[in-house]
């Protein structure tokens, strides 16, 4: 289980990114999204230090709206800097996986 989380913390950034690609989200549902994609429970000490990164970067642009029932959330989406991260990053990522693969095929 530990390599899985050294894993995550190299490419979660890049995750949260794909994540938003597919619709704008709060925290909470980012993470619902990250673990239905089988990456596992995310905890939210985790997920919102990366999400205000992301912002700072400029790569996520973010607004505040009323919650049905409860407080206000934070709802994060790409920006146009954001998903220009993605399609560079993921291209990026394809590489350096299909790198490792070459590495741990067993002869």
């Amino acid at each position: 289980m530990e390599r899985r989380a050294q894993w995550l913390r190299g490419v979660l950034d890049l995750c949260v990114l794909g994540a938003l690609a597919r619709g704008e989200s709060y925290g909470y549902e980012i993470a619902q999204r990250l673990e239905h994609g089988g990456l596992g429970t995310i905890a939210g000490g985790t997920l919102y230090p990366a999400l205000l990164r992301l912002e700072r970067l400029g790569l996520l642009a973010t607004d505040w709206r009323a919650g049905s029932g409860g407080p206000p959330r934070k709802y994060y989406r790409l920006s146009d800097e954001g998903a220009a991260t993605l399609r560079g990053a993921g291209a990026d990522w394809a590489a350096f996986v299909g790198n490792v693969n070459t590495f741990l095929e067993v002869p």
